[in-house]
């Protein structure tokens, strides 16, 4: 669907002249799904995150959880850059972040707190030349997530390399140490977390461009027959987050 953040008179430089050329597809067909996996690939090898394959396909048993969503990111219909959500629950906890560092997570998915948990944040690396921009339009769709789902916390678990990214945009803090990450052979990962609440006002402040319409929510993450339920009313447009 194409991106219906508002006001759009409000949008920031960083990103805004893209905007209205992005259009964000729930990746759900057999050919956009091997073309996902083929735009990680060359992304993961030409980042120097893993070795040559044959398969040139980068997939896992988590791409068709129930709690998650597979998105693309099109500039003038062409896939650009994608990112994996999950939702994490009491009821629903799978994930490759739960799996490293679940010792931390679990307590407190015990405790009823709710997660938006990205993953899988790729950019086919000519494209990430030509539109230096995707970053932060691609990590739009997490925060996008966390108002729909009202979460208590955004998670990023990110290379440690880029975690002055994630403090920036999302003033998300560095929760562990770095730790091996299932795949990575070369590089650790740390565990960051955003108090989406807390901070929402202010990502709202310095990044008008993550403001998002309810009607946007509800097409990007409402399904004819979901496999996950908001585990708590969504915010209504226009409404403050809870203090």
């Amino acid at each position: 669907m194409k991106s219906g953040a508002e006001p759009q008179t409000a949008l920031v430089p960083r990103g805004a002249a893209l905007f209205e050329r992005v259009d964000y597809r729930l990746i759900e067909t057999e050919e956009d799904t091997d073309r996902l996996h083929r735009m990680r690939y060359h992304a993961y090898l030409h980042a120097g995150l893993i070795p040559p394959s044959e398969s040139q396909r980068v997939t896992d048993r988590f791409d068709d959880a129930p709690n998650v969503w597979n998105f693309g990111v099109y500039v003038d219909n062409e896939l650009c850059s994608a990112v994996r959500i999950h939702v994490l629950t009491f009821e629903w906890r799978m994930s490759y972040t739960t799996e490293v560092f679940g010792d931390v997570l679990h307590p407190r998915l015990d405790r009823g707190e709710v997660f938006i948990d990205p993953c899988r944040f790729v950019a086919d690396p000519e494209m990430q030349q030509r539109f230096p921009e995707l970053p932060y339009l691609t990590v739009r769709l997490p925060f996008v997530a966390c108002e729909h789902f009202n979460a208590d916390v955004g998670l990023s678990m990110v290379r440690t390399d880029h975690q002055a990214f994630y403090r920036r945009v999302f003033l998300s803090e560095t929760l562990t140490e770095p730790r091996s990450f299932p795949g990575w052979p070369t590089k650790k990962a740390v565990l960051m977390a955003s108090d989406y609440p807390r901070v929402r006002e202010k990502i709202l402040t310095r990044f008008p461009i993550m403001r998002s319409s309810a009607f946007e929510r509800r097409m990007l993450f409402e399904r004819s027959a979901p496999r996950i339920a908001p585990s708590r009313p969504v915010l209504v447009a226009g409404a403050a987050a809870p203090a």
